[in-house]
């Protein structure tokens, strides 16, 4: 829409330059009255409109916040959440959650594979759940998650990308609706994907500059799918384009760098990065949580900024859930739930014995309680390749 035609009343969601030019917030901005859209018509030629987000009553809104307010609001929490349920409560809900997500996220994947229409409903259907189960409590979800069967990439990639945003929201202060966009936006950025050869995808080895560019495709496909589709939502659209840009302009598409590239987008890139390398690929094996928290960290100011990155560290701990770790005792346990004042102690179950034998019945032990002489205490983290104890079951166990 050209600025000339603006109205009082109406929400801008996107501008034709980026956000960071202008004095107006991140999140959007609400025309309550003739001087925000004089403000805006100073900076901007024409804008885009949500209009599923009118403001019927502009008296009523609050003032408009500057870019400057919102550079030193955005790392502090506007929603606090804590876990509304113990984790036991949880983890039924949290299975039933996953199991939507992955119905539905196959009829997605049908859908666009088909050459149909993407539908909102079935995103909107796989996220609000999903999200609701991670606000009560986070710990629960990713204990299922982490414990399901060896699904396809493209799969756990997107449904634990969904997840891992969400928590980061969470983390984040957002406000639900915010963090259900940010959800979506995990669970859709790399649908791209489903139009490129599958062989492509799965190939064993070190790929071509061609080959490169054609996976780096991705992006345009999936942002080519969602203008077919009836997503409109800001915060998706900025994930799906700008989740593989990096702060030091090294990325891709647009080689975007700092904060050029939208919020969001910078969020999901430390996102989707961590996932990808805490899950095994075909040209490689994955590495373990704790690893890949070290790795992100060792790239802040150059691949993610500083500050998000520190944020994620807090969000995840130490050894995030379902870290699989070796114990002071030689035990074999996997991270079940972290303990909030004690980052490095966190609640384990125990898989081996100290000399590496599985055991049959697994025990829930609280490294809170094993701070005294002879603490049990966490030495090393393990990826999935160095503990051959199969997961599968613990889900039932616990």
């Amino acid at each position: 829409m050209d600025v000339s035609d603006l109205q009082v009343g109406m929400y801008v969601c996107r501008l034709d330059r980026p956000w960071e030019e202008t004095p107006f917030p991140l999140q959007g901005l609400a025309l309550t009255s003739m001087e925000s859209i004089q403000a805006l018509r100073a900076y901007c030629e024409r804008v885009y409109i949500d209009a599923r987000r009118l403001v019927t009553d502009p008296a009523t809104q609050a003032s408009v916040i500057t870019r400057s307010q919102v550079s030193t609001q955005r790392f502090t929490a506007s929603t606090r959440y804590a876990s509304a349920v113990s984790m036991d409560t949880e983890l039924p809900h949290a299975q039933e959650a996953l199991d939507n997500a992955t119905a539905m996220l196959d009829r997605i994947f049908e859908d666009v594979t088909s050459g149909r229409e993407l539908s909102a409903e079935h995103v909107e259907r796989a996220v609000r759940p999903l999200v609701a189960s991670v606000l009560r409590n986070a710990d629960a979800f990713f204990w299922v998650e982490g414990l399901r069967g060896h699904d396809s990439y493209s799969y756990r990639h997107a449904i634990s990308c969904s997840a891992l945003a969400a928590a980061f929201g969470r983390h984040m202060g957002f406000a639900e609706e915010t963090i259900i966009s940010m959800a979506a936006g995990g669970l859709l950025m790399d649908v791209g994907k489903a139009r490129l050869p599958r062989e492509l995808l799965e190939h064993p080895g070190a790929l071509s500059l061609q080959e490169m560019e054609t996976v780096r495709a991705h992006v345009l496909e999936g942002i080519a799918i969602l203008a077919d589709s009836r997503i409109v939502d800001p915060d998706v659209l900025d994930i799906v384009r700008h989740h593989h840009e990096r702060y030091d302009g090294s990325g891709y598409p647009a080689r975007l760098m700092g904060s050029h590239i939208p919020l969001p987008g910078r969020m999901l890139g430390i996102v989707d990065s961590y996932d990808a390398m805490v899950s095994p690929r075909p040209y490689r094996a994955a590495v373990s949580r704790h690893t890949a928290l070290r790795r992100i960290y060792a790239e802040r100011d150059r691949l993610f900024q500083d500050e998000l990155v520190e944020q994620f560290q807090v969000c995840m701990g130490v050894y995030p859930t379902g870290s699989l770790v070796e114990l002071s005792t030689g035990e074999i346990a996997v991270v079940m739930a972290q303990n909030q004042a004690r980052r490095l102690r966190p609640r384990v179950v125990l898989l081996s014995t100290p000399q590496k034998q599985r055991v049959n019945d697994f025990q829930v032990i609280d490294l809170m309680h094993h701070e005294a002489s002879g603490a049990i205490n966490i030495v090393r983290s393990l990826a999935p390749g160095d503990c051959p104890i199969d997961t599968s079951d613990l889900f039932v166990a616990a």
